[in-house]
Protein backbone atom coordinates (compact mmCIF):
# COMPACT_ATOMS: atom_id res chain seq x y z
CA UNK A 1 0.00 0.00 0.00
CA UNK A 2 2.68 2.72 0.73
CA UNK A 3 4.36 1.56 -2.48
CA UNK A 4 1.18 2.55 -4.48
CA UNK A 5 0.82 5.79 -2.55
CA UNK A 6 4.27 7.03 -3.55
CA UNK A 7 3.66 6.01 -6.72
CA UNK A 8 0.01 7.68 -7.23
CA UNK A 9 1.83 10.64 -5.65
CA UNK A 10 4.82 10.56 -8.20
CA UNK A 11 2.51 10.11 -11.18
CA UNK A 12 0.33 13.59 -9.69
CA UNK A 13 3.48 15.25 -9.18
CA UNK A 14 4.85 14.52 -12.87
CA UNK A 15 1.63 15.14 -14.47
CA UNK A 16 1.10 18.51 -13.04
CA UNK A 17 5.04 19.36 -13.61
CA UNK A 18 4.31 18.57 -17.43
CA UNK A 19 1.19 20.38 -17.62
CA UNK A 20 3.33 23.42 -16.18
CA UNK A 21 5.60 23.09 -19.08
CA UNK A 22 3.35 23.10 -21.80
CA UNK A 23 4.47 25.16 -24.95
CA UNK A 24 3.79 28.35 -24.85
CA UNK A 25 2.24 29.57 -28.43
CA UNK A 26 4.19 32.28 -28.61
CA UNK A 27 7.98 31.89 -28.18
CA UNK A 28 8.91 35.19 -26.60
CA UNK A 29 12.72 36.13 -24.18
CA UNK A 30 12.56 39.43 -22.10
CA UNK A 31 13.14 41.22 -25.49
CA UNK A 32 9.83 40.15 -26.68
CA UNK A 33 8.37 37.86 -29.45
CA UNK A 34 11.07 37.74 -32.55
CA UNK A 35 13.73 38.46 -29.92
CA UNK A 36 12.06 42.53 -30.45
CA UNK A 37 12.63 42.56 -34.21
CA UNK A 38 9.63 43.77 -35.73
CA UNK A 39 7.45 41.12 -37.72
CA UNK A 40 5.97 43.71 -40.25
CA UNK A 41 9.70 44.69 -41.39
CA UNK A 42 10.16 41.26 -42.90
CA UNK A 43 7.75 41.75 -45.54
CA UNK A 44 7.99 45.83 -46.55
CA UNK A 45 11.57 46.71 -45.58
CA UNK A 46 12.64 42.66 -46.65
CA UNK A 47 14.88 42.22 -43.72
CA UNK A 48 15.31 42.25 -39.97
CA UNK A 49 15.05 45.27 -37.88
CA UNK A 50 14.52 45.60 -34.62
CA UNK A 51 12.04 47.15 -33.21
CA UNK A 52 11.90 50.41 -30.74
CA UNK A 53 10.02 50.55 -27.25
CA UNK A 54 7.91 53.29 -28.43
CA UNK A 55 6.05 50.96 -30.67
CA UNK A 56 4.96 48.15 -29.27
CA UNK A 57 1.78 45.65 -28.55
CA UNK A 58 0.38 42.71 -26.95
CA UNK A 59 -0.42 40.07 -28.80
CA UNK A 60 -1.52 36.53 -27.92
CA UNK A 61 0.26 36.92 -24.25
CA UNK A 62 3.29 38.19 -25.42
CA UNK A 63 5.32 42.36 -26.56
CA UNK A 64 5.51 42.75 -30.08
CA UNK A 65 8.05 45.54 -31.24
CA UNK A 66 7.90 47.56 -34.69
CA UNK A 67 10.50 50.19 -36.14
CA UNK A 68 8.03 52.17 -37.09
CA UNK A 69 3.89 53.53 -36.29
CA UNK A 70 3.64 51.97 -39.73
CA UNK A 71 4.53 48.73 -38.98
CA UNK A 72 2.80 48.60 -35.82
CA UNK A 73 -0.49 49.75 -37.37
CA UNK A 74 -0.41 47.04 -40.03
CA UNK A 75 0.02 44.63 -37.30
CA UNK A 76 -2.32 45.94 -35.34
CA UNK A 77 -5.02 45.58 -38.16
CA UNK A 78 -3.62 42.00 -39.39
CA UNK A 79 -1.67 40.18 -36.91
CA UNK A 80 -2.03 36.88 -38.20
CA UNK A 81 -0.56 37.90 -41.78
CA UNK A 82 2.76 39.04 -40.44
CA UNK A 83 3.20 36.52 -37.23
CA UNK A 84 5.89 34.04 -37.90
CA UNK A 85 4.55 30.68 -38.38
CA UNK A 86 4.38 28.34 -35.74
CA UNK A 87 4.69 31.01 -32.62
CA UNK A 88 8.01 32.07 -33.91
CA UNK A 89 9.66 29.04 -32.58
CA UNK A 90 12.38 27.81 -35.34
CA UNK A 91 10.32 26.25 -38.09
CA UNK A 92 13.26 23.72 -38.67
CA UNK A 93 12.79 22.41 -35.11
CA UNK A 94 8.75 22.12 -35.47
CA UNK A 95 9.40 19.55 -38.38
CA UNK A 96 11.21 17.41 -36.14
CA UNK A 97 8.60 17.07 -33.85
CA UNK A 98 10.18 19.82 -30.71
CA UNK A 99 10.76 23.69 -30.63
CA UNK A 100 13.93 25.71 -30.51
CA UNK A 101 14.50 28.94 -29.94
CA UNK A 102 15.50 31.10 -33.26
CA UNK A 103 17.85 33.67 -34.39
CA UNK A 104 15.69 36.64 -36.14
CA UNK A 105 18.51 36.91 -38.74
CA UNK A 106 17.76 33.41 -40.25
CA UNK A 107 14.49 34.09 -41.68
CA UNK A 108 12.19 33.59 -44.74
CA UNK A 109 9.12 34.22 -46.36
CA UNK A 110 7.42 31.44 -48.37
CA UNK A 111 4.22 31.82 -50.28
CA UNK A 112 3.10 35.18 -47.76
CA UNK A 113 4.75 33.36 -44.42
CA UNK A 114 7.29 34.20 -42.24
CA UNK A 115 9.14 31.23 -41.05
CA UNK A 116 12.38 31.76 -38.55
CA UNK A 117 15.53 29.04 -37.67
CA UNK A 118 17.55 28.38 -35.38
CA UNK A 119 20.56 30.27 -37.34
CA UNK A 120 22.22 30.19 -40.12
CA UNK A 121 23.49 26.75 -40.78
CA UNK A 122 19.81 25.23 -39.90
CA UNK A 123 18.51 27.89 -42.15
CA UNK A 124 20.53 26.39 -44.93
CA UNK A 125 19.37 23.22 -44.00
CA UNK A 126 15.84 24.30 -43.92
CA UNK A 127 15.91 26.06 -47.24
CA UNK A 128 17.06 22.51 -49.13
CA UNK A 129 13.85 20.68 -48.50
CA UNK A 130 11.73 23.71 -47.23
CA UNK A 131 8.57 22.55 -48.91
CA UNK A 132 8.62 19.15 -46.84
CA UNK A 133 9.95 20.68 -44.05
CA UNK A 134 7.03 22.95 -43.73
CA UNK A 135 4.56 20.15 -44.57
CA UNK A 136 5.69 18.31 -41.49
CA UNK A 137 6.10 21.21 -39.19
CA UNK A 138 2.51 21.50 -40.38
CA UNK A 139 1.60 18.44 -38.87
CA UNK A 140 3.56 18.52 -36.06
CA UNK A 141 2.80 21.92 -34.70
CA UNK A 142 -1.07 21.37 -33.61
CA UNK A 143 0.15 18.22 -31.13
CA UNK A 144 2.99 20.24 -30.03
CA UNK A 145 1.16 23.68 -29.19
CA UNK A 146 -1.57 21.24 -27.91
CA UNK A 147 1.04 18.82 -25.72
CA UNK A 148 0.21 18.33 -21.96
Amino acid sequence: MKNFLLFALLFLSLTHFSAMAQTAEIFSTKSGAIQGYDPVAYFKAGKALKGQAAYKTTWKGATWYFANAENLAAFKTQPEKYAPQYGGYCAYAVSQGYTAKIDPEAWKIVKGKLYLNYNAQVQKTWEGQQTDFIQKANQNWPKIINKQ
